[in-house]
């Protein structure tokens, strides 16, 4: 009787193309809403220097022949460094066998969201963050409550517009909003003084995506998963004050042959004829200035 040859790596390492690393990438930055609104940026694996403003130059009127006043504006560097970000998937070889394809569509899809949930946790609420202390926006010492306003006072969107006056107050601006899934409810419904809907859907997009995108006072504004922590709903601001970027694509490896923890032990993927396929990769996030943004808390019971 013939003898059966024992599972090699080989025979599911072709199920990951390093051409689906691109694909991979797009579906994670549709599920990160961070990665909607703020300014993306290219990093190389050393990191990268961005110049930021720190002063502007002014301008003065002056007479006929009369002296030009000198001006300067000031500039600094910030260094911008690529954290790195891992997910182990471990799946029976009966499974891979029986519909490679279909498991790994479903892997792209599962790494994609597990990168982008554990992004924007890092990038708003500094979970787990490898970027640095009060690198984040939940750091900003802006908060607005949502349900504070009466109906008749405007409701969500007088709420809404009071984030937009402590930004304004502070010579801050308003780009756009990012809003957790719990949030969507009180969007749904919530019209402005003019009695018009709060948040407009965006006409070209599937509403049924990953996020939702529209806009709200006028603004591009997404609603995802993930936003929320805490009593934080939701941030707006000024999002050009926040830059992210990625290091080349994914990078993957596929073992039958490892040992890898499972639920705190661990377990012989050989011995448990189990396939684990881990996928890297290094992201980077910083933002200039957590006063640019806002957050919205979620209404107090009483």
């Amino acid at each position: 009787m013939a003898q059966t040859a024992p599972t090699t790596t080989s025979e599911f390492a072709g199920f990951i193309k390093p051409t689906e690393a691109g694909e991979i990438f797009a579906e994670a930055r549709k599920s990160s809403v961070v990665q909607q609104l703020a300014r993306k940026i290219p990093i190389g694996a050393n990191g990268v220097e961005i110049a930021y403003t720190t002063s502007k130059p002014t301008a003065s009127w002056v007479a006929e022949a009369g002296q030009k006043p000198t001006t300067s504006g000031g500039k600094a560097l910030r260094k911008i460094g690529p954290k790195k970000i891992a997910a182990i998937s471990v799946v029976s070889a009966e499974t891979v066998r029986a519909n490679p394809g279909g498991y790994i569509n479903d892997l792209k899809l599962d790494i994609a969201e597990a990168f982008a949930l554990a992004f924007d946790a890092a990038a708003l609420h500094g979970t787990n963050t490898p970027f640095g202390a009060g690198n984040y926006l939940a750091a900003t010492t802006k908060a607005v409550e949502l349900g504070t306003a009466t109906p008749a006072q405007g409701g969500i969107f007088a709420d809404v517009n009071a984030g937009l006056s402590l930004l304004v107050n502070d010579g801050k601006r308003l780009t756009g909003t990012a809003w957790d899934v719990l949030a969507e409810p009180l969007f749904n419904g919530a019209v402005d003084l003019n009695g018009r809907p709060l948040f407009i859907d965006s006409p070209t997009v599937e509403n049924a995506a990953v996020v939702r995108s529209g806009r709200l006072l006028g603004r591009p504004s997404f609603i995802g998963e993930g936003v929320a922590a805490g009593d934080i709903l939701g941030f707006g601001g000024n999002w050009s004050k926040a830059v992210w970027g990625v290091v080349g694509g994914i990078t993957y490896d596929v073992s039958t042959q490892a040992t890898v923890t499972i639920n705190g032990e661990l377990v012989s993927l050989f011995e448990n004829n189990l396939v684990a396929i881990r996928a890297e990769a290094e992201y980077g996030w910083d933002v200039d200035d957590v006063e640019s943004f806002v957050k919205f808390n979620e209404p107090t019971e009483g």
